[in-house]
């Protein structure tokens, strides 16, 4: 997990109340995890604009708008994120589209199961961690290369 006193947060965007409540209820149950519910892709969106957030679980079909398209906004804003989408309507054209188009993380049908879909978040925050510590040490790296061309640009001064 993202250190010991940071605390993970999901958003979940769904159209249906029910769904919602489920996956909140499961994840209070079982998890730590702050999360945070929205039945509008526009308001979820506008709140991953403003605060960090660990993993976004969208579902597919929405009226606002389609999962793909609000996860594809996600990406652009939080290229980082793992994206997963959650859907009752399983067909492969659309799941291809959907990993195609918007680096999905995970696939998961309707009705999921509860160990499977902790497992997956889980695999998420960690892929996540893992990649922003991956990126710490290029930038690191990149630092002390720099810095070891700047020494070696006033060592050949010196000589010259």
């Amino acid at each position: 997990m993202p250190g010991t006193e940071d605390k993970v947060t999901i958003v979940i965007v769904d159209d249906e109340d029910m769904v919602l409540t489920s996956l909140s209820s499961l994840l209070s149950l079982e998890t730590e995890y702050d999360v945070k519910s929205y039945t509008s892709p526009k308001e979820a969106l506008s709140y991953v604009r403003e605060n960090d957030v660990d993993i976004v679980l969208s579902d597919y079909l929405m009226p606002e708008m389609d999962g793909i398209s609000f996860l594809a906004q996600v990406r652009e804003v939080r290229p980082e994120v793992p994206r997963i989408i959650l859907t009752g309507y399983a067909d492969k054209e659309n799941a291809i589209k959907a990993i195609n188009e918007v680096g999905l993380f995970q696939y998961i049908e309707k009705p999921w199961d509860n160990d499977d879909l902790l497992i997956i978040l889980r695999n998420g925050i960690e892929r996540k961690r893992l990649v922003s510590q991956l990126q710490e040490k290029i930038g690191q790296i990149n630092a002390a290369y720099g810095d070891l061309q700047d020494m070696h640009k006033a060592i050949l001064k010196t000589f010259v």
